[in-house]
């Protein structure tokens, strides 16, 4: 007798089927629509799910009752029972009536895209910061779809799709729900006032800050540890990454500045993990400069590249200054390297290449220190000398008298923050000839 897929199975994986809708408007875009469901299976992968078939419709537009039409339904159902599947992923957003309807329909678990995300997510989160983000995540995308996912919540198997905030949590009423969801943004509304402090004083001290943003798993964290022999976790998988890792670097004047590894962006990342993540992305707000790294080799990667554009502009740090690393040129062909071209400052790197390394220190130092200034500081004014070396590059120094002399590059927006303590010390007539 078949075992039915509501028996508590613990210790066994999900075993899936996934599908995705193609309506005439991604039709322009078929390429993408297909990278999409290539993704998914990658991130139903990534959360430990056995993929056993895809389906694909392609419809005008997306069914209200079912999503997929009546007849794909079905052939699904078809697809489940052939192979013996325990949940079917689906590549777009779902609404709480849909799955209710699909799980009804089909008997099994019924995941959207966001769902499998914010499941990764959970199982990924190590800080403090990093779990309250995601439960707020989980629980603002459930509270309007409670309805439609009542059989999710009552499989006590486990599995995708009920890690994080817990059965409890999600059974009770929607007012207990909000009110946990208020605790939880009050909770971070604190860790990022912390945040804020803690860059407050790096920003008092001169220390300049840099970012890794781009796609997940386009080699941020491999960059990162090789820059700064960083202890991190690396690993070929989407999301590896998720809570922010900050390293100190050297560059090649001696300077040290802060490096800091953010949280991949990926297509059709949902509205509310990009707010309850807004307060990890502001490491990409807050930096000086942002190294936005691309995997070259990826077919994709021109689509990549707009979406992480996107994410940034949602974020308000589109402004920012930037440029591009084409990582992972290793794995490019002849014809991929004569196309990896952006229209601002840009390297073609691998960051397992000593040599390439050595060209990504020297951006962010030839970016970060602009002006030349030229200081006359009395010798006994210590604090005021060891301002000029922490916020600069000083290119010569020398004694005159009693007085040290400095030739220092430094980034204007920087110099901005600290000129009210050297401005009496800074010799104007030397910058006539700029």
């Amino acid at each position: 007798m078949k075992q039915s897929i509501h028996d508590v199975r613990t210790g066994m994986k999900d075993r899936a089927i996934l599908v995705s809708l193609v309506t005439d408007q991604m039709k322009k875009q078929e390429e993408i629509a297909a990278y999409s469901l290539q993704e998914l299976v990658q991130l139903a992968e990534t959360a430990g799910v056995e993929v056993l078939e895809t389906l694909t419709q392609n419809k005008d537009r997306a069914d209200t009752k079912w999503f997929i039409g009546k007849g794909k339904v079905e052939e699904l159902r078809a697809l489940i029972e052939e192979h013996e599947a325990t949940t079917a992923i689906f590549d777009q957003e779902l609404s709480g009536a849909q799955v209710r309807n699909l799980e009804e329909s089909l008997d099994v678990k019924i995941i959207d895209r966001t769902q499998l995300i914010l499941d990764i997510f959970a199982g990924r989160a190590r800080t403090r910061e990093g779990i309250v983000q995601v439960e707020l995540a989980q629980l603002s995308y459930l509270l309007p779809r409670l309805s439609g996912h009542g059989k999710n919540l009552s499989r006590l198997g486990g599995g995708i799709g009920t890690r994080g905030p817990g059965e409890s949590k999600l059974e009770t009423d929607r007012r207990h729900i909000r009110g946990r969801i208020t605790e939880l943004k009050a909770h971070l509304s604190e860790m990022v006032r912390h945040r804020t402090l803690h860059r407050e004083r790096r920003r008092k001290t001169g220390v300049f800050q840099v970012a890794l943003v781009g796609y997940t798993n386009s080699g941020k964290s491999t960059l990162l540890r090789e820059l700064t022999e960083a202890d991190v976790y690396v690993e070929n998988e989407l999301f590896a990454t998720l809570d922010p890792t900050s390293r100190t670097l050297e560059l090649p004047s001696g300077k040290e500045i802060v490096l800091t590894d953010t949280v991949g962006f990926i297509q059709n990342l949902p509205h509310d993990v990009v707010a309850a993540f807004r307060a990890t992305l502001e490491e990409a707000c807050e930096a000086d400069f942002l190294l936005h790294v691309v995997d070259s080799a990826s077919p994709m990667r021109e689509e990549q590249m707009r979406v992480v554009g996107e994410v940034l502009g949602e974020l308000g740090a589109s402004g920012k200054p930037q440029a591009v690393l084409f990582n992972k040129i290793d794995l490019c062909t002849e014809q991929d390297l004569q196309m990896l071209t952006a229209p601002v400052p840009h390297l073609r790197i691998s960051a397992y290449n000593e040599a390439d390394l050595d060209k990504v220190r020297m951006l962010i130092q030839e970016t970060l220190m602009g002006d030349t200034r030229t200081f006359r500081i009395p010798a006994d004014k210590g604090d005021s000398i060891a301002l000029v070396y922490r916020i600069g590059d000083v290119a010569e120094s020398s004694m005159d008298e009693e007085d040290m002399l400095f030739r220092v590059n430094i980034n204007r927006e920087d110099y901005e923050k600290v000129e009210y303590l050297l401005s009496p010390f800074e010799v104007k007539e030397d910058k006539q000839g700029e």
